[in-house]
């Protein structure tokens, strides 16, 4: 709430009028890691951490953007959407998207800013061009649906970002519920909301301070190695459409076709969507500690199958299953190649763990990890009514 205020009140300091405010939430991901662009079924959720934008509509077709948290500015036409390597991008590829679709938009007036951490793997990103694309979709009266948006912010990431990404991460951030997981189902882009009230327990981040930037990181070629393994089992079975109608018995008989390293994290994807559905009734029945069972085994999947963890990932995560009574489980969170980990850990003992994590990690690694406890949220709405220019 303090942020929000902050960035209402720099917006009336910058642009002297009343501004409409959105708020659009980070997310995490409980399991489901990495399949979401191979059709399958995830359970990510919003969670209370955010950027807020506040805006107004312009009457021409310049744009005055100011990231806050930056402290940078910048001014460009919508007509010239040529940033560079810059997080305007993100923005650019949502206004180049609503431009496709044949919706008039004008210029703006937009001050931005938050309290997600970048390269944390809650999305930042997805929070950023969700947000945004929200945010125009009502200053311009474009009726576009939430889908349409989410479509919206995946086309600003794979066209003006470069990242090749599935689509779970703007539809957390748009269709999240306070205290709820969604069952995203990626191939119809559906989903079912699942309760998941923690009680005694909570989710806590452990942020490894490692940075990840997936569109310079092998994030686009896993999807690649994943592509390459669905070729070659429907070369012998051609009614295979994605890694959904793949059984681990037609894998394995298209072994001879794949290098280890494909058929590795191929089989990594099929034993991940399994746990997947597995989670869900272990959720649907309360038995948590099943569920964290199947967060250390999806850890071990994607650090020794799917490759996409790092030493200081691997640690934490080896900390957490020291004491299994505290963590119930915990794995790596988001693209990989650093971010942080997930844990279900018993919130009285919260703690304790965390003390023990400083210690460890510091001693090992020569740096502090950054913890933040979230809850389940929301999705992207207007704070503030604001005014027409």
């Amino acid at each position: 709430m303090a942020k929000q205020t902050s960035i209402h009140r720099h917006f009336i300091d910058y642009f002297h009028k009343e501004p409409f405010v959105f708020s659009a939430p980070a997310r995490i991901n409980l399991i489901g890691e990495h399949i979401d662009y191979n059709d399958g079924m995830v359970m990510p959720a919003a969670v209370n951490r955010s950027f807020t934008f506040a805006i107004t509509p312009g009457q021409s077709d310049k744009c005055n953007i100011f990231a806050d948290d930056l402290e940078e500015g910048l001014s460009f036409s919508i007509h010239d959407l040529n940033a560079g390597d810059t997080w305007v991008n993100y923005l650019m590829g949502v206004i180049d998207a609503f431009a496709r679709r044949g919706k008039v938009i004008r210029g703006f007036d937009l001050v931005f800013g938050g309290d997600i951490p970048s390269g944390a793997g809650m999305s930042s990103s997805a929070a950023l061009s969700c947000g945004f694309a929200f945010a125009l979709n009502t200053i311009f009266e474009s009726s576009l649906s939430r889908l349409e948006l989410a479509k919206i912010a995946q086309h600003a990431e794979h066209e003006f970002v470069g990242v090749n990404c599935g689509m779970m991460d703007q539809y957390a951030c748009l269709f999240g519920e306070p205290d709820s997981l969604l069952m995203l189902d990626c191939r119809s882009l559906t989903h079912q909301t699942l309760a998941f009230p923690l009680k005694e327990y909570s989710l806590l981040l452990v942020d490894t301070k490692v940075k990840h930037t997936l569109g310079s990181s092998a994030y686009n070629e896993r999807r690649a190695s994943c592509e390459e393994g669905l070729f070659g089992v429907q070369k012998m079975n051609p009614q295979v459409k994605s890694f959904r109608d793949i059984t681990s018995t037609m894998l394995a008989q298209a072994k001879d076709q794949l290098s280890d390293e494909t058929y590795q994290r191929c089989a990594y994807v099929i034993q991940e969507m399994d746990r997947v559905q597995k989670t869900s009734q272990a959720i649907a029945s309360g038995n948590l500690t099943e569920v964290g069972r199947l967060l250390y085994e999806s850890h071990a999947g994607l650090s020794k199958q799917y490759e996409v963890s790092c030493a200081e990932a691997d640690f934490l995560v080896s900390l957490a299953e020291e004491d299994q009574k505290a963590v119930l489980g915990a794995r790596m969170m988001g693209g990989g190649f650093g971010g942080c980990t997930i844990n279900l850990i018993d919130q009285g003992k919260e703690s304790a763990f965390k003390e023990k994590v400083r210690s460890k990690y510091f001693a090992q690694f020569k740096k502090e990890p950054d913890f933040y406890s979230v809850k389940l949220s929301a999705g992207v709405r207007q704070i503030t009514p604001g005014t027409q220019s």
